[in-house]
C-alpha cells in the first residue's frame, strides 16, 4: 500500500509533459494531501496538457492556495476528507498512474459503505472556501450565448421557449429576413474583439456555416461524421465480443485517443470533441443531444465569452440498437422532434451559463430559427415581457450588448 507520503517525481513519469512538470513542481504538496482527496486533485492534473486556458487557470490557482496555505489550515481545509474511510482496495491501488480509475472506484464506495453525503458535504465547504480565497479575474466582455432552435420546421403549433419566458423579453414579432448572418457576423465580430484562445465557440448540429476571419473553436456533428463512425464501429465489436459489461464499455471509450478517431488539428479542441462522442450519452446518434452535451461542456470548461449553438434536425427515434447499427428503414430527420428537443436544450444551456462568473451581465439569445419568435434575457432586457414590436435579429442583439 502506497500513502500520499511515499509519491515520489518517477511516479508522474507516465503523465503528459506539462502534467508531469505540474505534479513535480507540487511534489511537496501533494505528499501532504489525504488520499481520499489526493487522486481527484491528480485526476485534473494528469489532464493538464489537454485543458482549457480558463481550467488550467483554476488549477493553478488551486494548488498555488493550497501550497501557500499552513499546514494546520490546510490540515482543517480538508478534514472533511480525511475523516472518510477507505476500503483496503482503494488503497491497494495504483491511485498515482490511474487516477481516474481510482475515483471511479472512490465513487462507487462511498455508495456502498453511505459516506456519499459525507463526501458531498466536504467537497461543498472546499470549494467554497477556495473560491472565497481566490476571487476569478474580470470577465474581458459580458457573456452573451446565442441558442438557435427549429431549422427545418416550416410550422410549428406549440408554444415556445415557456421555461425561459419568465427570465427575459418574449419578442413575437422578429423579422427572420438576415437573421442568421446577422448572429454570425455578431459572433465573428466579438471574436475580433476579443481575440483569446477559446473564449468563442460555434456548435452546429448540421454543417457549421462559414465564418471567415473570425478565431473561433468550431465544432459541427456533420465534421465529426468520420469520428462518429469510428467510434459506433468500436462500440459494435465490443458489443460482438461479450467481452465486458457496461461499466467495462464506458470504461474502454473513454481510454480511446483522439487518434483513433481520425481526429487531426487542435489537440485540445481534439481532445475535447473525443470526449464528446465517447463520454457523451447520444452525442454519436442523435445532433440534438451531441449540441446540447457540446454547449454544456464549452461552457462549464471553456468558460466562453461568446458561444453559439445552432441545433439542427436529428434522425428520428428508434431502438438503440438499431440506431447504433444504421439499419433501421425509417431514420431519417425529424425536424419537429428535434424543435421539441431543443427547446428543453436551450434551457440547460442558459442554467449552464448562469453556473459562471459574472452571470448577473450574461446576455441569452434563443431564436426559433427563420420564424418570428425569439426571447432575450439579459440586463437590459424586462423579465417576464412581450413585445409586439417588429424588430430585426440585429436590432435585437444590439439591444442585448
Amino acid at each position: 500500500m502506497m500513502l500520499p507520503r511515499d509519491l515520489k517525481a518517477e511516479h508522474f513519469a507516465k503523465y503528459p509533459l506539462e502534467a508531469r512538470q505540474l505534479a513535480t513542481r507540487y511534489l511537496a504538496l501533494l505528499q501532504e494531501l489525504p488520499l481520499s482527496f489526493l487522486p481527484l486533485l491528480l485526476r485534473e492534473v494528469i489532464q493538464y496538457d489537454w485543458k482549457f486556458p480558463s481550467e488550467r487557470r483554476d488549477l493553478d490557482r488551486q494548488l498555488s492556495y493550497l501550497a501557500a496555505l499552513p499546514e494546520i489550515e490546510r490540515r482543517r481545509m480538508l478534514a472533511g476528507f480525511a475523516e472518510l474511510k477507505l476500503s483496503a482496495s482503494l488503497t491497494q491501488m495504483d491511485w498515482s498512474g490511474s487516477p481516474l480509475r481510482f475515483s471511479e472506484e472512490l465513487t462507487a464506495f462511498l455508495w456502498t459503505s453511505h459516506q456519499i453525503d459525507s463526501f458531498r458535504a466536504a467537497a461543498v465547504a472546499y470549494v467554497e472556501k477556495l473560491d472565497a480565497a481566490t476571487p476569478k479575474e474580470p470577465l474581458a466582455a459580458a457573456r452573451l450565448a446565442i441558442v438557435l432552435i427549429g431549422q427545418g420546421v416550416a410550422e410549428n403549433q406549440r408554444p415556445l421557449f415557456r421555461k425561459l419566458r419568465p427570465q427575459g423579453t418574449y419578442f413575437k414579432q422578429v423579422d427572420p429576413q438576415g437573421g442568421l448572418q446577422a448572429i454570425l457576423e455578431m459572433v465573428a465580430r466579438r471574436a475580433r474583439e476579443h481575440p483569446l484562445p477559446f473564449a468563442h465557440w460555434y456548435i452546429d448540429g448540421g454543417a457549421a456555416e462559414n465564418l471567415a476571419g473570425a478565431d473561433l473553436s468550431r465544432v459541427s456533428y456533420q465534421s465529426l461524421a468520420p469520428a462518429r463512425a469510428a467510434l459506433l464501429d468500436r462500440v459494435r465489436s465490443i458489443a460482438q465480443a461479450h467481452s465486458m459489461g457496461p461499466e467495462g464499455v464506458v470504461t474502454a471509450l473513454a481510454q480511446m485517443q483522439p487518434s483513433q478517431l481520425g481526429l487531426r488539428g487542435d489537440p485540445v479542441l481534439n481532445r475535447f470533441q473525443a470526449d464528446l462522442l465517447t463520454q457523451g450519452s447520444g452525442t454519436q446518434v442523435f445532433s440534438t443531444t451531441f449540441v446540447q452535451w457540446a454547449a454544456r461542456e464549452a461552457l462549464r470548461r471553456a468558460q466562453p465569452l461568446t458561444l453559439l449553438a445552432r441545433f439542427a434536425p436529428r434522425q428520428r427515434e428508434q431502438p438503440m440498437n438499431e440506431l447504433l447499427a444504421g439499419t433501421h428503414p425509417n431514420n431519417g430527420p425529424d425536424p419537429q422532434g428535434a424543435l421539441i428537443d431543443a427547446d428543453m436544450g436551450a434551457y440547460y444551456t442558459w442554467l449552464n451559463q448562469q453556473r459562471l462568473s459574472e452571470a448577473e451581465k450574461a446576455s441569452f439569445l434563443i431564436w426559433f430559427e427563420g420564424h418570428s419568435e425569439a426571447l432575450a434575457i439579459g440586463p437590459a432586457m424586462d423579465r417576464g415581457a412581450e413585445s409586439d414590436q417588429r424588430l430585426s435579429l440585429a436590432q435585437i442583439l444590439n439591444k442585448l450588448v
